[in-house]
C-alpha cells in the first residue's frame, strides 16, 4: 500500500461562507482505506442533484458560492474532493494519479451514493473527466452546467494558454493554491485564500497537485484519450438533456475559443452566457451563473 497523507481537521477551522459539514467515505469499492471527503447539502429526496466536480488545485471550497443557489431552490447538491485535493487523502507516490484512477473513483463515488437525475457542474478536470461519465451511466444524468473546461481526446492541439500554464506548473512542484488563486481572482480575500492551502500544509501533500498538468491528454494514444474521443462522439450524438455553459472571459488557459469548440461537442448546447470579470475559476463569480443557470434549466 502507497503511503497515504490525510490533512488535519485543523487546518479546516473557520472557513469562511463554507459552514457544511464533512462527510467521508472509506469504503468505495476499489478504492478501500482511502478516505474521500465531500460536501452534501439539501434534501436527499430532491428532485435534482448537482454534481459538483472542481479542478486543479482546488477543492470543494470552490463551490461555496453556487452551492447555496442551489439548494435555495429545493436541490440536493452534493460537492466531492479528488483524491490527493482538500479534506479527502493524499497518496504520496505521483504514480497513483492517472485519468482512470480519477474517473474510476468518481463512478464508484456515484454507484456508492447512488445519485439519480444529476446535474453535472464542472469546471477543468471535474469536466475533463466528469464529461466522460454520461455515456457509461446514461440513467444518472440529466443536465449539464459546463465551466471553462474542455475534453482530452489527444487529437486538438492544446491551447498555448494551456502548454504555458503546463511549464509553469513543472517549475513549481511547490505551488501555493491560495497565492495562484488570488492572481486569477483578486477580489478574494486573505481568508479565502488560505481555505485553499488549507489542505497542502506542506509540499509532500501536493502529489496530486503535481500530476494534474501531466495528466492532460496530450497524443491520441494518451491515457484517457480514447475514452475522451468517445465520449465526445456520445455528447455530439445521443446527448438529449438541457445544457448551460458558462464562460470566464478572461480564462488564458481555458478560454473562449476552446470553450466554443467543446460547444461544438456538446448537442443542443445553446448560446454560453459570457462573464467578462471571470477567469479559470469561474466559480467564483458564480451567484450570477448559479442563477442564470437554474433559470435556463427551469429549477
Amino acid at each position: 500500500m502507497t503511503e497515504v497523507l490525510r490533512t488535519s481537521e485543523e487546518r479546516f477551522l473557520d472557513l469562511p461562507d463554507f459552514p457544511y459539514n464533512p462527510v467521508y467515505i472509506d469504503d468505495l469499492k476499489s478504492f478501500e482505506g482511502l478516505r474521500m471527503h465531500y460536501v452534501d447539502e439539501g434534501s436527499q429526496n430532491a428532485d435534482h442533484t448537482f454534481l459538483c466536480l472542481h479542478g486543479e488545485p482546488t477543492w470543494s471550497y470552490l463551490y461555496r458560492r453556487m452551492i447555496p443557489i442551489f439548494t435555495a431552490a429545493g436541490n440536493r447538491v452534493v460537492a466531492p474532493d479528488f483524491f490527493g485535493f482538500g479534506r479527502s487523502d493524499k497518496p504520496v507516490n505521483e504514480a497513483v494519479y492517472t485519468f482512470d484512477f480519477h474517473r474510476n473513483a468518481l463512478i464508484a463515488f456515484i454507484e456508492y451514493l447512488d445519485l439519480k437525475n444529476i446535474t453535472l457542474v464542472c469546471q477543468d478536470w471535474g469536466g475533463i473527466l466528469g464529461l466522460t461519465l454520461p455515456m457509461n451511466m446514461t440513467d444518472r444524468f440529466s443536465r449539464l452546467l459546463v465551466m471553462n473546461t474542455t475534453l482530452g481526446t489527444g487529437d486538438v492541439q492544446l491551447s498555448k494558454g494551456f502548454l504555458d500554464w503546463r511549464a509553469w506548473a513543472g517549475n513549481n512542484p511547490d505551488m501555493v493554491a491560495g497565492r495562484l488563486l488570488k492572481l486569477t481572482c483578486p477580489h478574494l480575500s486573505e481568508e479565502e485564500c488560505a481555505a485553499y492551502d488549507a489542505p497542502f500544509p506542506d509540499i509532500n501533500y501536493k502529489a496530486g497537485v503535481r500530476r494534474f498538468p501531466e495528466m492532460v491528454p496530450d497524443r491520441p494514444d494518451a491515457p484517457g484519450a480514447e475514452l475522451s474521443r468517445g465520449a465526445r462522439e456520445w455528447l455530439r450524438s445521443k446527448w438529449t438533456g438541457p445544457v448551460f455553459m458558462a464562460i470566464g472571459m478572461k480564462d488564458p488557459v481555458i478560454g473562449p475559443p476552446v470553450m466554443q469548440a467543446l460547444r461544438n461537442d456538446i448537442r443542443s448546447c445553446p448560446e454560453p452566457y459570457e462573464h467578462s470579470e471571470a477567469g479559470h475559476y469561474v466559480q467564483e463569480w458564480g451567484k450570477e451563473i448559479a442563477r442564470k443557470a437554474l433559470s435556463a434549466f427551469g429549477g
